[in-house]
């Protein structure tokens, strides 16, 4: 028979683990829907590269695409504090203009400072028409812990993608997509863009944590109820 002093301790074990159950169902929830957000992204990034109009290019992110226009050599920018393959370096971006007032910022690549911060490398380009493949990400903007002062004078040393502020300096409505040059293009520099990798793995080690608590829990519980039963 079940002792009284058993039963509150026994409901809050089984509430406890029907919390950890249902975190573990829930998790494998959104590791089925992250699969298929990344299966759409796998089908994106394996289209061949399509000409898009400038009011598509928001609907393109992760399809690899052709843009016409021409580069800005004049107005471009210095992205620091960035980390590839150990090194310390920056990104050249370079707004790419698709019509008289509208610029897309090209990242043409990664730069090593070499501990040679304040001399940067060549890095003007051509400006005429031509047409580019790129491929589409949503710009990240960092956390900045401290306003820096920017110098603006071009090209301007940027921590952060506020593309707000980088369509005021450049006088261009900057769309709010980062467009990463082909790594077969000309006038870039070290480019090996990572793919995207969605976080199921993530959400799997979570579900089999939360569902491994719940069976030990549950253990122990069935341990104790037998112990008790026998008093």
């Amino acid at each position: 028979m079940i002792k009284r002093s058993f039963i509150l301790p026994g409901v809050l074990i089984l509430l406890t683990v029907w919390g950890l159950a249902s975190l573990s169902f829930w998790q494998l929830d959104r590791a089925d829907q992250k699969r298929s957000i990344e299966a759409a992204i796998v089908l994106a990034q394996s289209s061949p590269a399509q000409r898009v109009r400038n009011d598509e290019i928001l609907s393109k992110e992760h399809y690899q695409v052709l843009l016409d226009g021409y580069f800005d050599t004049n107005k471009q920018f210095i992205y620091d504090n960035q980390i590839v393959k150990g090194n310390a370096g920056y990104y050249v971006l370079t707004p790419f203009v698709i019509n008289e007032k509208t610029a897309i910022l090209v990242n043409r690549g990664f730069v090593p400072w070499h501990g040679k911060r304040g001399e940067l490398v060549d890095i003007t380009i051509h400006n005429q028409p031509t047409t580019i493949k790129v491929s589409l990400i949503t710009p990240k903007q960092r956390i900045e812990l401290t306003q820096s002062t920017i110098n603006t004078t071009f090209p301007i040393l940027i921590q952060s993608l506020d593309i707000e502020q980088l369509s005021q300096l450049s006088n261009y409505q900057i769309v709010p997509m980062l467009a990463q040059l082909d790594i077969k293009a000309n006038n870039g520099f070290f480019r090996q863009w990572q793919p995207f990798y969605g976080s199921v793995d993530k959400h799997l080690g979570y579900a089999l944590q939360w569902f491994l608590m719940a069976l030990v829990l549950s253990i122990i519980a069935i341990r104790l109820l037998i112990k008790n039963s026998r008093k």
